[in-house]
């Protein structure tokens, strides 16, 4: 490898412990070797409970997710806890797909995303759209990440990859990221279940990730278990570690 990529786990995987009780989660989290977290809502407490539990943790934000509703509604909340936070990166994680009805239509969300962007970047910080397998439908020629992506000039918009969901959606990752190159920050490691046990072919994945070298995270998101949340998560590093990537 050509540099020393932290690895993240997206707490998500673990919604249902963090709901319980944040700070042990994230805890047990450390406990694993995860170096990071990215967040998509804070469990049982809010920014600053989440923000205190996970540098008792020892652990770094990776980075936060944020719905365009939430953006949209108050878009200077999400700057301030990306600041507190001590994170570089915020991402948008999902859009209606009932939205990408003609290339019009996509292009305007990422006119919309551009905006949101720009003010991130006013504050030092990188706003990225992350995909699932709706955004590599194709509309009118191309497929819906297309249209979005060229409506948005790299430093305003970039990439949150999602290995898994570009597989579903039906295009080869690695050629993916090779597509999208350095708008490509933090990237979702993800297979059908724990990191392994699917259908992504990771060596390709890691390839074409340190060929383009702009990566700052691995991030480990599990949706489907073969076990309990927090011991597939576990498992899904000591995959990494088996690789040579954690």
């Amino acid at each position: 490898m050509s540099k020393n990529i932290p690895v993240a786990l997206q707490l998500w995987s673990v919604r249902e412990d963090t709901a319980r009780d944040f700070a042990g989660t994230v805890k047990a989290v450390a406990d694993m070797g995860y170096a990071g977290v990215e967040l998509a809502g804070f469990g049982n407490t809010d920014v600053r409970g989440a923000h205190a539990a996970i540098t008792a943790a020892g652990l770094k934000v990776a980075g936060v997710h944020a719905s365009i509703q939430d953006l949209r509604s108050d878009l200077n909340r999400w700057v301030d806890a990306a600041l507190l936070l001590g994170t570089r990166h915020v991402m948008c994680p999902w859009w209606p797909r009932e939205h990408y009805h003609s290339a019009a239509a996509c292009t305007r969300i990422g006119e919309e995303l551009a905006a949101v962007g720009a003010t991130f970047r006013a504050h030092g910080l990188n706003f990225a759209f992350h995909n699932h397998n709706n955004e590599l439908a194709v509309v009118e020629g191309r497929r819906v990440f297309d249209w979005i992506l060229d409506a948005a000039a790299p430093r305003d918009l970039g990439c949150q990859a999602d290995v898994y969901w570009v597989q579903v959606g039906g295009k080869d990752p690695a050629e993916f990221i090779r597509e999208q190159g350095r708008r490509i920050r933090t990237v979702h490691l993800k297979d059908e279940k724990e990191i392994g046990t699917g259908p992504v072919d990771f060596p390709a994945v890691f390839a074409a990730l340190e060929a383009i070298g702009a990566v700052e995270w691995y991030v480990v998101e599990v949706e489907q278990y073969n076990f309990a949340p927090l011991e597939s998560v576990r498992r899904s590093l000591a995959q990494l570690r088996q690789w040579g990537k954690a």
